[in-house]
């Protein structure tokens, strides 16, 4: 009798279970219905300047036919995104390492800590005058300052994520006489996995807008730059194409982000869960 209760409370418990996950999967399209249908009311006041949806395919109809500088949409999304990777690849290795450092040796922490933390207050588009003054506006100057967007968040998540680790941890490393590198290598940094993909997920985000600041302030490619393109010439239609751009790649971005996440570091996804 107990065995047949307990069956119907587990198979109650699925049904919810399914029916919660199908809430939960229909939710995001309400959402992009609900968005859609806000936009179209936006822009059905013949007042209102805001482009329509219309107006907008019409328009990436138009920039396939005749693109932008020799380059089309996918041309410019891909430039933005290249400027982004270089700048990213060298944040997320030095990143990494100076906030292992930082966060590992206390001598390290006195003596480069204070620097750090004064220049991280500083955001990466108060760097854009200096820059420019140094290196001018070629493609050099635009990874540079897209790079100290990224540096930080990797730095500050890696450093805590060090610094953190449990004592408990520590103390079995010691029981069997690991050295200090075992100690780091395979007890602290394998620890701090979860606060360096945080730091990876937050510069990717940073990077990637301040990518496009970097465009609209002097560029001749790129999704920040038709952005300045549209709103020079008065196309509308093209700067809310470029924003629609600019939300579905960041979406994507922070998708292959989680999924390399759950590859390398699979606990996270049952924590989610």
């Amino acid at each position: 009798m107990r065995k047949e209760h307990e069956e119907i409370f587990l198979s109650e418990y699925e049904r919810k279970e399914l029916l919660r996950n199908r809430i939960y999967g229909v939710l995001p399209v309400l959402a992009i219905i609900l968005l859609i249908c806000l936009w179209f009311a936006a822009s059905s006041n013949p007042a209102s300047k805001f482009p329509s949806p219309m107006s907008v395919w019409e328009r990436y109809l138009k920039i396939l036919e005749k693109p932008i500088k020799d380059l089309g949409l996918m041309g410019h999304i891909w430039a933005s995104l290249k400027r982004v990777f270089i700048a990213l690849a060298f944040a997320w290795l030095l990143g990494i390492s100076f906030g292992i450092l930082i966060g590992w040796n206390k001598k390290a922490n006195a003596l480069l800590g204070p620097i750090f933390t004064a220049f991280r207050a500083v955001p990466p588009l108060a760097w854009v005058p200096l820059v420019t003054m140094w290196f001018g506006i070629g493609e050099f100057p635009k990874v540079l300052i897209v790079f100290v967007g990224a540096l930080m968040p990797v730095v500050v998540n890696t450093q805590a994520g060090i610094a953190n680790v449990q004592k408990e941890y520590m103390d079995i490393g010691t029981i069997f006489h690991a050295n200090e590198w075992q100690m780091l290598t395979e007890i602290a940094i394998p620890s701090a996995l979860d606060a360096i993909f945080a730091g990876i997920r937050n510069s990717t985000s940073a990077g990637w807008m301040v990518v496009l600041a970097a465009e609209m302030l002097g560029g001749k490619s790129g999704v920040g730059f038709l952005i300045v393109r549209g709103m020079d010439s008065g196309d509308y239609p093209l700067c809310l194409l470029s924003m629609i751009c600019i939300g579905v790649v960041g979406y994507l971005l922070a998708i292959v982000i989680q999924f390399l996440e759950r590859i390398i570091c699979p606990w996270t996804a049952k924590k989610s869960n």
